[in-house]
């Protein structure tokens, strides 16, 4: 059908062009109005705006719209960094100013740790924002495909498919990255090498990955292949160690299998180092290509530090990180307590800590590697601090379980999930009897709708 402006109580159709006021944003980052009573989601949009909009999917109460005109502007809304910032799905919110953000998801928390967490009273300090809301991101993994006319493209995925917005340049990620992008293209298309055709499942190069040391400046290069016949990569590998003094290495992760998984299980090296160097509230790290380390450096050590101050450690203290990857966190607390151990399943991300505590010369720090609810029983002593820094999904139900049985004295848990966060706090705290006594909040990914949150619980007095 034709798109038309209707106001009628008939225009619940896909295709129909209306008029909507925004008067929210949802946890995925999209606008939020209604007709005729009815909720309308619209990508692109933010509280204020009068838009004009096409209905795009629609069921019976819900619909998701795409925005068609701006008539009237929210006093939110700014010109994005970005040119392609409405297409690509690597940002969502480059349109709204950068206090206004911090409002938003200084909102999310709330809403989480009441709606789901069922707490009130929160104590709940300002929030913090990014040194940087712009150039911040320090690891960039861009997924590689083919234009139509056969040129290589890198970019992200346009919102909502898998179709590649082709890059040369991002203003999020570290802008010492950006000349890497259009000349790392024209290399792959010098040697003819196959791209991935994930509808098809054929081709070689599935992603390019780059990571920097925003301290250091090193930068590590990594393409990710679903097979290790490349030919001339030894050769192309050396000529960009040539090309890019700060580039520390060129690696190979083999990803065989058909899925959206980026990181396959080997990765090996092709030319240089295969880490990169970081600094970090003080310390030296090392990082491999699919280390896990917090994306925007500058923020992560903000909220470091304002934890540590709330923690109030005395330096009697054992401490256990349960999720404690390569020592990002433990490190650094390790100087304020008298033992730390940190615990990781990732085998190849303990090693990594323990070469990171050798380096900086931390002899108080253990590294163990398997599952917090196998090792935890283990420990000779009970932690009196207990860091928590999960996946997304948050803490297993048998975690909690050991944890609580436990009882550490306080528990630090620091999330980029608050609904997550909100379930498993109110757990600890209901069959725990711990007291949620901090709340900070802090913008680790600006331009987007993810928010970092840190809370302290402390448990209670026993009668």
């Amino acid at each position: 059908m034709n798109s038309t402006i209707t106001n009628s109580t008939n225009d619940w159709q896909q295709g129909v062009l209306i008029e909507l006021e925004i008067t929210g944003l949802n946890h995925d980052g999209e606008g939020i109005g209604r007709h005729h009573d009815r909720v309308v989601f619209v990508p692109d949009a933010v509280t204020g705006d009068r838009l004009q909009v096409k209905l795009m999917w629609v069921k019976k109460n819900l619909a998701i719209a795409q925005l068609v005109k701006i008539l009237d502007p929210s006093p939110h809304r700014i010109r994005p960094a970005c040119i392609v910032a409405d297409k690509c799905g690597g940002c969502q919110w480059q349109h709204i100013d950068p206090q206004f953000q911090s409002e938003l998801k200084q909102q999310q928390i709330i809403d989480a740790l009441e709606r789901i967490g069922k707490f009130t009273d929160l104590p709940l300090q300002p929030f913090l924002t990014a040194p940087d809301n712009l150039g911040y991101r320090n690891k960039v993994t861009y997924p590689l495909a083919r234009s139509k006319t056969g040129q290589v493209q890198a970019g992200y995925y346009r919102r909502g498919s898998h179709k590649i917005v082709n890059l040369n340049q991002c203003p999020v990620q570290d802008p010492r990255l950006n000349p890497f992008l259009s000349q790392i293209k024209q290399d792959i298309e010098t040697q003819g090498w196959s791209i991935y055709d994930e509808s098809q499942q054929r081709g070689k190069l599935r992603h390019l990955g780059l990571r920097i040391g925003q301290r250091t400046g090193e930068i590590l290069l990594t393409l990710i292949s679903a097979q290790a016949s490349l030919p001339g990569l030894e050769e192309q590998a050396q000529e960009w160690l040539d090309r890019y003094p700060d580039l520390t290495g060129v690696c190979l992760n083999l990803q065989p299998e058909p899925s959206n998984r980026i990181f396959g299980p080997s990765t090996q090296l092709i030319a240089g180092q295969d880490t990169c160097r970081e600094q970090f509230a003080g310390l030296t790290y090392t990082l491999g290509a699919d280390t896990f380390f917090q994306i925007n450096t500058a923020a992560a050590e903000l909220l470091l530090t304002y934890l540590q101050t709330a923690l109030d450690l005395q330096g009697d203290e054992l401490l256990l990180d349960a999720y404690c990857g390569v020592g990002t966190f433990t490190l650094p607390l390790a100087q304020q307590v008298k033992t730390a151990i940190g615990i990781e399943i990732n085998e190849h991300s303990v090693h990594q800590a323990q070469h990171n505590a050798e380096i900086n010369q931390i002899t108080n720090a253990t590294f163990l590697a398997g599952t917090v609810e196998s090792l935890l029983p283990t420990l000779p002593d009970h932690p009196n601090i207990l860091l928590l820094d999960p996946p997304r999904k948050g803490c297993s139900p048998s975690m909690l379980t050991e944890i609580i049985k436990h009882r550490p004295r306080k528990i630090a848990y620091i999330s980029c999930q608050p609904p997550t966060l909100a379930r498993d706090l109110n757990y600890l705290c209901e069959e725990g009897g711990y007291q949620l006594t901090w709340i900070q909040g802090c913008d680790f990914f600006p331009q987007t709708a993810h928010v970092e949150c840190a809370v302290i619980l402390t448990a209670a007095q026993r009668e």
